[in-house]
């Protein structure tokens, strides 16, 4: 099944051929500048839109909902083609509305205290399977307009890297986001980060850090044990040098595991050296995974010191917690090895 989205404004006018030539303008402009459905196109006759909807139907089915934060925050499980799901998170703040999208059923990278890394991997998404994601979720915020996209859901992006690298470039390209609206979350697949520097794309890069030595890191994150922190350390650079572009290091609060002293200055010598911003996040529960995050008073003396060393550092306001929607939490995959849902709301 191929994705409507997945069409360049002249792969349409061949899927039109024989339809007046604005016909193609008109989808063009509804599928990518009014986030609309084909079948809700009415400036294209119904018949044409019966058609599209034949030839193209959407490549992702909604198979729940559920929501939290007063509605500000929702989460949705798509069912692809072969069954296999996805999770994807929109949302809503003051100055702007994301959604967060996946890029992969489950994920290879078996990073210890997240959901989707102790699920396993399924299989890659499609440049469509992702892109309908973004324009399902544009709907749901209507009338207000989805501002940033971050491919921090299930999955590595860089280890689906052309479907990533595509969809960031029809967004750009496309529907007119500004790349600096658009981030990429990596655990350190170092080869695809310097390749992705040479795109010339002026995102925001990512990097799932959480441990700053590689005794720890390699039990954290086991990618460590393939691209350790002096391999990570100098694609961080050259992504840097290349792009300008300062990069986050995103930081997991484990209480007694990565947030103690001498974490705290592993993680600014670290982090300084390459002038680095350090987003802290605290842990949010992962069934088995049998730690707690760091108390409020840990985190902020983690931000504190990492300030006092001069490292720029923000904790990360926890959205979706009870709906399984937060950071580490995305789960609902269909591979056999796991499947959890949960439908709390408040």
């Amino acid at each position: 099944m191929q994705s409507l989205y997945e069409l360049t404004r002249d792969e349409l006018g061949l899927a039109l051929a024989g339809e007046p030539r604005y016909r193609v303008d008109q989808l063009w402009t509804g599928l990518w500048e009014h986030d609309l459905r084909p079948e809700d196109i009415t400036t294209i006759p119904k018949g044409l839109r019966a058609k599209l909807e034949d030839h193209f139907p959407s490549v992702v089915r909604p198979v729940n909902e559920v929501s939290t934060d007063d509605g500000a925050t929702q989460k949705w499980v798509f069912q692809l083609h072969d069954g296999a799901t996805v999770e994807t998170v929109l949302m809503a703040y003051r100055d702007r509305v994301t959604v967060c999208v996946s890029t992969q059923a489950g994920c290879a990278m078996a990073c210890s205290f997240c959901a989707t890394g102790q699920a396993g991997f399924t299989r890659h998404l499609t440049p469509g399977e992702v892109l309908e994601q973004v324009f399902f979720a544009a709907r749901a915020a209507a009338p207000r307009r989805l501002s940033n996209v971050v491919f921090m859901g299930m999955g590595e992006p860089l280890a689906n890297y052309s479907t990533t690298v595509e969809v960031v470039r029809r967004l750009h390209a496309d529907r007119g986001l500004s790349a600096r609206h658009l981030t990429v979350s990596t655990v350190g697949v170092a080869p695809a980060i310097e390749r992705l520097a040479n795109e010339g794309l002026p995102l925001t890069l990512a990097v799932s850090l959480h441990a700053a030595n590689d005794e720890l890191r390699d039990e954290i994150v086991p990618l460590n044990k393939r691209y350790n922190l002096e391999r990570l350390h100098a694609a961080c650079a050259h992504w840097f040098e290349v792009t300008g572009r300062r990069l986050s290091f995103e930081w997991a609060m484990i209480a007694g595991v990565n947030d103690r002293d001498r974490d705290v200055a592993e993680l600014a010598d670290y982090a300084y050296s390459l002038g680095a911003h350090v987003n802290l996040i605290p842990l949010n529960p992962t069934p088995g995974y049998p730690v707690i995050g760091s108390s409020p008073e840990r985190v902020r003396f983690f931000r504190n010191e990492l300030m006092e060393r001069g490292v720029n550092a923000t904790v990360r306001a926890t959205r979706g917690r009870a709906i399984d929607a937060a950071c580490g939490q995305l789960a609902q995959v269909t591979n056999g090895k796991r499947r959890r849902l949960s439908v709390t709301s408040s």
